[in-house]
């Protein structure tokens, strides 16, 4: 199984998105079955590591921070399970960029958050203080372990 976390600039928000899944998964035993990837809808931050900010907050709560900002090609579209945008814009660029029969597995994150409607958002903290990255990886492992729950279900169902 194979899930990609996408946000704008591929620096905040899904990159932390995909450590939380990472960590819940390894907490299930499933993280040999699945793998997690994070991308952006545009090219801003491309080849650059994740924000020192969103890090620092990352670490501190024990997640750690990988990879290097990339935008999301047609490929992740067609080859992922599950597509995780971070919101609505990101949501509307995902779907207008993927083919008619990858539509259906392309949602918002905090879907899984049983604390969220369905409709909620990962706010970017690109340009807020060091609260809205510690509210970041919160919301991320939140909605990650719903996440884990459905990928369990998936895994069992097949």
């Amino acid at each position: 199984m194979r899930i990609v976390t996408v946000c704008l600039g591929n620096i905040c928000r899904s990159p932390t998105a995909q450590a939380a899944i990472e960590e819940a998964l390894a907490e299930e035993g499933l993280d040999a079955r699945v793998e997690v990837d994070s991308a952006g809808t545009s090219r801003y931050h491309e080849g650059e590591p994740p924000d020192s900010r969103m890090r620092r907050a990352a670490q501190e709560a024990g997640l750690h921070l990988h990879g290097k900002g990339r935008k999301v090609t047609r490929e992740d579209l067609e080859h992922a399970d599950l597509v995780l945008a971070m919101d609505r814009a990101n949501l509307r660029d995902l779907q207008r960029m993927a083919p008619e029969d990858a539509q259906e597995r392309i949602r918002l994150f905090r879907e899984f958050d049983p604390q969220a409607p369905a409709d909620a958002e990962v706010p970017d903290p690109y340009f807020g203080g060091p609260q809205g990255f510690e509210e970041v990886v919160e919301l991320a492992r939140r909605a990650a372990r719903g996440v884990v729950a459905h990928v369990r279900g998936e895994l069992e169902a097949a």
